[in-house]
């Protein structure tokens, strides 16, 4: 299924049914009394968050939602019907912004009613009294309301891959989990997000692979910004630096650059996230763990000079090859002692 991560739509709500003017037909009198209905409301704008969708795709083709108008009353006291609720399924993490860039929605789970349908208008027999026996009037619905929106998805996950392309994190996500991303020896062959289920312990962490990032991706190059939105939900970061012998000169200012990415992104984007959230962390400020992948790939005597460089800055260092599998165990369980406190066993 094709990735789709960001829509524009137009949406709107039923306009409320009108009242109705009626009276009763007696036999003994030329005119009964009022007996027109009320009309019913009209259809909200309703979104829902389905856990079997992943995708905004279902938004790329059509652009206009409208809710159902509700009927107008009738005689005989009888209300017209409610017009039928737009329900729009999306993806959890789901954003809902206006045309000023402002969220109005953050989608995490359930429903949430966005648009409101307009009132039915009220029927003659609302306006019957002591002093106005035979009303005839009767109120029109009131209209319902349209608006032009902007959905834009953040993927939830407790743990983000960060790294360069062909460091190796489709191939960590595929042996850690049960995602299945494409792996080929070129760059940028994840052309989307991986979401992938971690099992450590008794529980569970869930793993996002986001794709390549060279320097200048907060600027939009490479695949730019289009996918460095989706670290904002993630609790923390694994930053991957390939280690075989072709790259290992390059590790410590690969790790720079990545960090520096990370945090010209927040600057330059002004992170959209932490406009709602009050408890929004800085990338900078969120845990991390550089791990050094390849090492089936690297000499002994490089592996221990990058490890202890990095320990030298008390960073947090894990060495894996994630071909091999070698240390994937050993990661699973660091990465449960961030999040979850201790290792999970």
């Amino acid at each position: 299924m094709k990735f789709i991560d960001e829509v524009e739509i137009s949406v709107g709500s039923g306009k409320g049914g009108a009242g109705c003017v009626s009276f009763r037909r007696e036999s003994k009198v030329p005119r009964g009394g009022p007996d027109g209905g009320d009309g019913g409301r009209g259809g909200h704008v309703i979104f829902r968050v389905d856990p079997g969708v992943n995708t905004l795709l279902n938004f790329k083709f059509k652009r206009k939602y409208l809710a159902q108008n509700g009927q107008p009353g009738q005689g005989s006291k009888q209300s017209g019907l409610d017009g039928q609720d737009m329900l729009l399924e999306v993806p959890k993490g789901t954003l809902v912004l206006d045309e000023f860039n402002e969220i109005l929605l953050d989608l995490q789970e359930g429903d949430a009613t966005f648009l409101e349908g307009g009132m039915g208008g009220k029927g003659n027999t609302f306006y019957k009294s002591s002093v106005n026996q035979a009303p005839t009037v009767a109120q029109k619905g009131m209209p319902g309301e349209e608006r032009k929106i902007r959905m834009e998805l953040k993927l939830i996950a407790d743990v983000g891959l960060v790294g360069f392309p062909n460091a190796g994190k489709s191939t960590l996500i595929s042996h850690l989990s049960k995602a299945r991303p494409k792996i080929a020896d070129y760059p940028f062959t994840t052309l989307k997000p991986n979401l992938g289920v971690v099992p450590c312990g008794e529980t569970s962490f869930v793993m996002a692979d986001i794709p390549g990032i060279i320097e200048g991706a907060h600027k939009g190059l490479g695949l730019g910004i289009q996918f460095l939105k989706h670290i904002e939900r993630t609790k923390m970061f694994l930053f991957v630096l390939d280690l075989s012998d072709l790259n290992v000169n390059d590790v410590r200012k690969d790790f720079d650059i990545l960090r520096n990415e990370l945090k010209s992104f927040e600057e330059t984007n002004k992170s959209s996230f932490s406009q709602i959230r009050d408890d929004y962390i800085s990338l900078q400020e969120r845990p991390f763990i550089v791990v050094l992948n390849k090492i089936d790939a690297c000499s002994e005597d490089k592996l221990e000079d990058m490890r202890n460089y990095f320990l030298k800055l008390k960073l947090p260092v894990a060495t894996i090859s994630a071909v091999t599998g070698q240390n994937l165990s050993e990661l699973v369980y660091q990465i449960g002692g961030v999040l979850f406190g201790s290792k999970s066993e």
